[in-house]
């Protein structure tokens, strides 16, 4: 067996092994990591070799770390990185460049529909009907979405909300909520194949599904790092954040919001949850915008997700695409049926 991990921002971890009578058999590491003393490397191949095979992650790293020798240096990588490698070799897992991408970037959409295609696309890629697949949004009026499980009058104040004409919507995942307005943020939506993270902690697949964003936006001069559990942030504060949904068929929907020029005061009263963390920093009155995109690059946001396309397109060799009518059709429909009822809007009320 043979499996592979990219540390998110070290080295690549790469395992190769045999399995008879359920044990892992003859184990090799390798990597272009660093491993101080030589003998470390040795001492780790001896550790997992032996191992049952049905062996979680955690505790391949536990035989890994106590087989070091006192003083060992690792640099790049983690006795959980190895862990991560083995799982993924058992559970035949695939790297970037073992599908086919394509990458949709289309016109703006009402913020439910942006909700119904998240759900279309990854349901599309788990039948088998779509490729893995990037999708860029586009917005061109102000919405908040809520996770599914935040209760909507503690997160969102609905007159004010109102008042300035901000749709409030639900989407499929967890975590916090997002203020939207035209031109204000970057979001995407990864729709991948189970395959992709097979192995990995939830944790570890929110730091592999991003690393390709903070490699595009180091390209610029941010100092992009991921942050866990589902945070991109820089010395400056944070970014963005990302959230998951596991759904039928092992696909994966995986989806990031970045602030790049937002309206700081209109959010924090139309958020509730955003008077809060305001205030305990003391910025509510002086927080006119929330802006660590365009204030660390000095891009247009036009320019920083030209760089994000290039270079999705460079590590995955993805091509270019669109939304066909019969996935368009599919959305408007969960619109109608979910997205846009007062049933999903309060399922936590």
């Amino acid at each position: 067996m043979h499996g592979e991990y990219k540390v998110p921002g070290g080295k690549l971890v790469v395992v190769d092994f045999d399995v008879e009578d359920g044990r892992i058999a003859r184990f090799r590491l390798a990597g272009d990591f660093f491993l101080e003393p030589d003998d470390a490397l040795e001492a780790v191949d001896a550790a997992v070799t032996g191992l049952p095979v049905e062996s979680s992650a955690t505790e391949i790293a536990g035989a890994v770390r106590a087989a070091l020798p006192d003083g060992a240096v690792l640099l790049g990588f983690t006795p959980d990185s190895v862990g991560t490698a083995v799982r993924r070799a058992i559970g035949r897992a695939a790297g970037w460049r073992d599908f086919s991408w394509e990458l949709l970037h289309p016109p703006a959409v009402r913020p439910a529909v942006h909700l119904a295609l998240d759900q279309v696309l990854t349901e599309e890629v788990g039948a088998g009907r779509r490729k893995p697949t990037l999708r860029i949004w586009e917005w061109d009026e102000p919405a908040v979405v809520i996770g599914s499980f935040q209760s909507l009058r503690n997160e969102v104040d609905l007159e004010n909300a109102k008042r300035f004409g901000v749709d409030v919507v639900r989407r499929i995942s967890g975590g916090g909520a997002m203020f939207m307005e035209a031109g204000s943020v970057v979001t995407y939506s990864l729709y991948a194949p189970g395959e992709l993270v097979a192995g990995m902690s939830f944790a570890e697949s929110y730091a592999y599904l991003d690393d390709w964003v903070l490699q595009a936006l180091r390209s610029l001069g941010i100092d992009a790092t991921y942050q866990p559990l589902n945070d991109i942030s820089s010395p400056l504060g944070k970014i963005g954040g990302a959230a998951q949904k596991r759904l039928g068929g092992g696909a994966v929907l995986h989806h990031v919001t970045m602030s790049y020029d937002m309206d700081g005061e209109k959010m924090v009263q139309v958020l509730r949850i955003g008077r809060e963390k305001m205030s305990d920093k003391g910025t509510v009155s002086a927080a006119k915008r929330v802006d660590p995109l365009r204030k660390q690059s000095g891009l247009p946001r036009a320019a920083i997700l030209e760089r994000m396309e290039e270079t999705f397109i460079r590590l995955t060799g993805a091509e270019r695409g669109e939304l066909t009518a019969d996935e368009l059709a599919q959305a408007e429909e969960l619109v109608r049926t979910k997205f846009s009822t007062e049933e999903w809007l309060n399922r936590v009320p």
